[in-house]
C-alpha cells in the first residue's frame, strides 16, 4: 500500500462513517458555541488533529511491532479516553455558557462548582478535550483502518507504519473538516439566530447531552 493510497481510503472513509459517528460529538458542540463558520477552526482543528495524531500512532506501533493491533483495541482505556474527553468538553461548554442580557448573575452550580475549586478554570478543557476526543475516536476499529493496520505491520517499519496511519488519517480529517466547519457551523449559527432566546437554554442542553453521551461511552 502506498501513502496515495492510505490516502484515498481515508478520503472514503470520511465521506460516510466518519461523518456519522463525528455528528453525536461535534454537533452539540457546535450548538453550544457562537461564531458560526469563521470561528469554526477553534473546534475542528484540535478535533482533527487528535484524530490525526491517533492514526498516525496506530500505523507507527502497528509498522514497529508488525504485527496487526487492530485487534487489541478492545481495552477498557480505549472508551475511557473518549468518553473522559467528551465528559470534559460537556462540562466545558456547560460552565462556559453566557446567560441572556438582564440574567448575569451565576448559576448556583456554578457558584458550588468556583467554591469547590476556584483555581480551576473548567473553561480550559475544551480545546484539549476536542484533542483526546478526536484522538479517542481514532481508536475505534473500522474496517478501512484495519486494512491501513495490516498494510503497516508488513512493513515492519514505524516510519513506514505511521506515513500510512498519518495517509490515512489526513484523508480521513478532511471532507469532516469541511462539512462540520462550514456546514454544521453554519446550520448551527442559523438555529443560534432562531432561538435567540433559548440561547442558554440550547447551550445547557447540549452541554448535557455531551455528558450524558460521555458517560455512556466510560461505563458502557
Amino acid at each position: 500500500m502506498t501513502f496515495s493510497l492510505a490516502v484515498g481510503m481515508g478520503l472514503v472513509f470520511g465521506l460516510g462513517p466518519c461523518n456519522i459517528s463525528c455528528l453525536p460529538y461535534l454537533g452539540p458542540v457546535f450548538l453550544a458555541r457562537d461564531g458560526g463558520v469563521r470561528r469554526s477552526w477553534r473546534i475542528i482543528v484540535p478535533f482533527s488533529m487528535g484524530r490525526l495524531s491517533g492514526y498516525t500512532l496506530l500505523g507507527l506501533f502497528a509498522g514497529l511491532s508488525g504485527q496487526i493491533i487492530d485487534s487489541r483495541l478492545d481495552t477498557p482505556w480505549v472508551p475511557m479516553i473518549l468518553g473522559g474527553a467528551t465528559i470534559l468538553v460537556g462540562l466545558s461548554l456547560f460552565f462556559s455558557s453566557k446567560p441572556m442580557s438582564g440574567c448575569s448573575s451565576p448559576s448556583p452550580i456554578s457558584r458550588w462548582f468556583g467554591k469547590f475549586h476556584p483555581r480551576l478554570n473548567i473553561k480550559r478543557f475544551l480545546p484539549d478535550g476536542l484533542f483526546f476526543m478526536g484522538f479517542g475516536m481514532a481508536l475505534n476499529p473500522c474496517a478501512p483502518l484495519g486494512k491501513v493496520m495490516l498494510a503497516a505491520s508488513a512493513t515492519t517499519s514505524a516510519v513506514a507504519g505511521s506515513s500510512l496511519g498519518f495517509g490515512f488519517g489526513l484523508g480521513a480529517i478532511l471532507v469532516p473538516a469541511v462539512v462540520f466547519g462550514v456546514g454544521m457551523a453554519y446550520v448551527g449559527d442559523r438555529l443560534r439566530e432562531q432561538m435567540a432566546e433559548w440561547r442558554t437554554t440550547l447551550e445547557k442542553t447540549s452541554a448535557i447531552l455531551l455528558i450524558f453521551m460521555g458517560a455512556g461511552v466510560f461505563i458502557f
